[in-house]
């Protein structure tokens, strides 16, 4: 497939691009989140795809960050869009987890998507915009990853609890799939996906059955879980339809076998 009509090339239900496995974070609890580290990690377990957090800092750059402050990941203190990305570069956001990953830095989401493309691995970027900022953060993400997978495969896969973030996502760059996060199954989850454009649905793993499951199929969406810890969920997830688990467990469940019978490819 060449360069140009790669830029073009849609993810649909029967042209499914993504793995069974999806590390959470990076590494789940394994390095602290959304860090290089954490890919690298990752990596070494044999997954090739990896969930993270991208919201903006204080003057527009996207970055990896979960939550709306700084707090509980880094020794900076306060909302993360009310610095810009200068200081928040200054950061540590490693030694919260264990010495041995002290110093390590908060990533933007251009430097992993440049890790991404040069290690033969794919990307969930989840849309995490902090409160007021949904639609800006919607559409700058989704214009950053256009760019930066312009001529790459397989698109990253864009994903939020925010509708309002993915159909600014929708509106910046169509061409990249979307799924929508879901803690609760209403009674209208199939239409909203529909409403959204989505190409799949991302639901916690304890809202799903086989005909949940079968629901999503019969409309054309793939159906992703998050976040399955346990070998034994993760089988029966699968024995029930699902088609990508993300989890923690990567030490205990994924691509090499461990826990879950399913291949990582």
């Amino acid at each position: 497939m060449s360069a140009s009509h790669r830029a073009h090339a849609r993810v649909s239900f029967t042209d499914w691009p993504y793995p069974a496995f999806v590390a959470h974070r990076g590494a789940g609890h394994m390095a602290p989140e959304n860090t290089m580290a954490a890919l690298r990690i990752g990596r070494s377990f044999g997954y090739r795809m990896f969930e993270i957090d991208a919201k903006l800092s204080g003057d527009g750059v996207a970055l990896l960050m979960h939550d709306a402050t700084l707090d509980r990941t880094t020794d900076g203190r306060g909302r993360v869009d009310a610095q810009p990305f200068a200081a928040l570069a200054r950061l540590d956001a490693g030694s919260w987890h264990s010495a041995a990953y002290a110093g390590e830095g908060v990533p933007t989401l251009a430097r992993v998507s440049r890790w991404i493309l040069a290690n033969d691995a794919m990307l969930n970027i989840e849309i995490k915009p902090t409160p007021g900022r949904e639609r800006e953060t919607g559409a700058a993400v989704a214009i950053d990853a256009r760019d930066a997978w312009r001529d790459a495969a397989v698109p990253p896969l864009l994903s939020s609890f925010s509708p309002v973030a993915l159909e600014a996502a929708r509106e910046a760059a169509a061409e990249l799939p979307r799924a929508l996060l879901l803690d609760e199954l209403s009674d209208d989850w199939l239409g909203r996906c529909a409403a959204l454009g989505c190409v799949a649905v991302d639901v916690h793993h304890s809202r799903l059955d086989d005909a949940r499951i079968a629901q999503a199929h019969d409309a054309s969406l793939r159906v992703l879980a998050y976040t399955v810890n346990d070998p034994a969920r993760a089988d029966a997830l699968f024995d029930a339809g699902l088609d990508v688990l993300i989890t923690d467990a990567i030490d205990r469940i994924g691509p090499s076998g461990r826990g879950a019978s399913r291949s990582g490819t």
